[in-house]
């Protein structure tokens, strides 16, 4: 019996810890693990057109499935593509092990060609970023990277010289046991100890909910409704925290609605519960603040904290709430509930009046029809920029839908390479990448692994043939918009050409029979929707000096424009607020 090679026993590690694909482009130096995953009916190769494609759909799939994913890039240039992808998925705490495949060993720091230093170069983005320089350093090395990627929810990056990949594996290789998942964490006593006495003593309670209450959602409904609590969310907590919630009053930031920045600045108690929201100048300065997060790096680093408790936001709540002592007056909450319906009645009708007759269409419109008709449990990826804003607007979770974006990174060209790993972890669930014009256009070329892959995604394009979010910025500066106008082809016929379903809609009253059409197509398909670039109009009151950099950081942005089903929920929350 032939003895394995290293690039063989690496493969069988990535198998071993759950790794059902690796997403990248074949090439020289990673030859022998392509060679190893084409003999190996474990593990998937896919190939994508571009490996910052790779690394954001492994992101992606890390994301849907809560485990490992993988991605390569061959030497030099290959493995430099996956770099931009690699900081999405690390920021969002998607578990990802990258592959970066090396020149020659014997050629290392003597100028190669397309030499690079990897263990330098995704130092930022990683846990975990070494090489293995010898074949003895498996199977101890690779899976120390896979702990790190899963034990602290980020990137692991491993670099190997294709020659190193060659060589034979030693013997009697040990095969150890993997993590494969992550514990929760409790807080320590005193710190609960520490947190009832702050919220008995506190007369208005609110909650600012992030990606970390994934999981938690039944302990902080049961807490807001024994502290009487009105409960707001960053665009990461939307999808876990947002449904099924009478204590809702929105979300706060630059893509803000409703009356989540009242909440949080008219408590005298705020609990921040898993959220690393950046933007500090939509937090208050003078209330109390306590923030429960299961990384302690992030304790503190947006505001002055009256508070640290690091622990999982479901298993702190499950020690706290029993502990509280319950609040029975309402004031504050319903005061907060009256407001944010009230906020989200005056904009409503942005998307609702004249639709049918405006052109170019209202994105608002694009993206309420999108809500209603995709499936109750369709996974929505979402480019950033203007797709942000409609996604936190008009994407309605319900426990079942998942929404993923560029939400902690802000990078371009998410949407589509994000959709592509979603759906491979399952080809039967719904997936719709909402995009924008200007960042499908610069990864377009992975439109083609639908096609290859015959991938069922459906790519909603809200065509508005410019920059929308940095023209934006540009205005919010004082500055005239440049650079920001794109020149586009016909995007539906570029998706017929490549073999795809594409129709294109210029008419408000195409729209719902387009999409209907896409949706019921089995392969993948394009909707190319002419939108209107001037959807957004900015408010009177807002300065240039409150402007910095993309977050637009002013302590109060109100963007005009609908929001969907969120008013029949404020208004069905208030229906059911208890009355003396």
């Amino acid at each position: 019996m032939a003895k394995q090679n290293v690039a063989e026993q690496f493969v069988d590690i990535l198998a071993r810890a759950g790794v059902k694909r690796l997403y990248g482009v074949v090439g020289d130096s990673l030859n022998p693990v392509v060679d190893a995953i084409r003999r190996n009916s474990a593990i998937d190769w896919i190939h994508v057109r571009h490996e910052e494609t790779a690394a954001f759909a492994a992101g992606a799939e890390a994301q849907v499935t809560g485990a490992l994913a993988a991605c390569a890039g061959s030497c030099g240039p290959g493995n430099l593509h996956l770099i931009n992808g690699l900081y999405d998925a690390h920021r969002s705490m998607a578990p990802v092990l990258a592959l970066a495949s090396h020149i020659p060993s014997s050629e290392i720091g003597l100028g190669y060609f397309q030499e690079t230093h990897p263990e330098l170069l995704f130092q930022e983005c990683s846990h975990y970023n070494e090489m293995i320089s010898h074949p003895e350093q498996m199977p101890r090395l690779l899976q120390t990277a896979i702990q790190h990627a899963i034990g602290r929810g980020g990137v692991s990056v491993v670099t190997m010289p294709g020659d190193v990949a060659s060589k034979t594996a030693p013997d009697k290789s040990v095969e150890h046991a993997l993590v494969t998942s992550r514990p929760t964490v409790r807080p320590g006593d005193d710190e609960i100890d520490k947190l009832c006495r702050m919220v008995d003593q506190a007369k208005r309670v609110t909650l600012f909910c992030g990606s970390g209450t994934a999981g938690a959602h039944a302990e902080v409904m049961e807490f807001a409704e024994k502290v009487k609590a009105p409960v707001g969310h960053a665009l990461r907590g939307k999808e876990w925290i947002q449904y099924d919630n009478p204590y809702d009053v929105g979300m706060s930031g630059l893509l803000g609605y409703g009356a989540a920045y009242e909440a949080t600045h008219e408590c005298d108690l705020l609990i921040l519960l898993g959220t690393d929201f950046p933007y500090n100048a939509f937090l208050p300065d003078d209330v109390k603040i306590v923030q429960v997060d299961v990384r302690p790096e992030h304790l503190g680093r947006r505001s002055k904290l009256d508070l640290a408790v690091w622990g999982d936001v479901r298993e702190t709540l499950r020690c706290l709430t029993p502990r509280v002592k319950p609040k029975s007056d309402r004031k504050f909450l319903d005061r907060m509930l009256k407001k944010h319906a009230d906020a989200l009645e005056g904009v409503v009708k942005a998307y609702t009046r004249k639709v049918e007759k405006h052109t170019p269409i209202h994105p608002e419109y694009v993206a309420s029809v999108l809500d209603e008709m995709a499936d109750e449990d369709a996974v929505f990826t979402v480019d950033t920029g203007m797709n942000n804003v409609w996604a936190a607007r008009y994407l309605t979770p319900n426990g079942k839908r998942r929404v993923i974006g560029s939400f902690s990174h802000g990078s371009m060209a998410n949407a589509l390479p994000q959709a592509i790993g979603a759906q491979f972890v399952d080809r039967g669930r719904q997936v719709v990448a909402m995009a924008g014009d200007g960042g499908f256009s610069m990864l377009m070329g992975d439109f083609l692994t639908l096609v290859q892959y015959d991938l069922p995604v459906k790519v909603v394009l809200f065509n508005n043939s410019s920059l929308g979010m940095v023209e934006l910025e540009m205005m919010v500066g004082g500055l005239p918009a440049y650079g920001t106008t794109n020149k586009n082809p016909d995007f539906a016929a570029v998706a017929r050409a490549c073999g795809a379903y594409g129709v294109r809609v210029e008419k408000p009253k195409q729209l719902q029979a387009a999409l209907k059409d896409a949706f019921k197509h089995k392969g993948p398909a394009l909707v190319d929707v002419v939108t209107d670039p001037n959807a957004l109009s900015i408010p009177p009151k807002i300065k240039a000096d409150m402007v910095t950099g993309f977050a637009l950081s002013a302590s109060k942005v109100v963007l005009d424009g609908g929001v969907g089903r969120m008013l029949q929920m404020a208004r069905s929350n208030l229906r059911n607020v208890p009355r003396p």
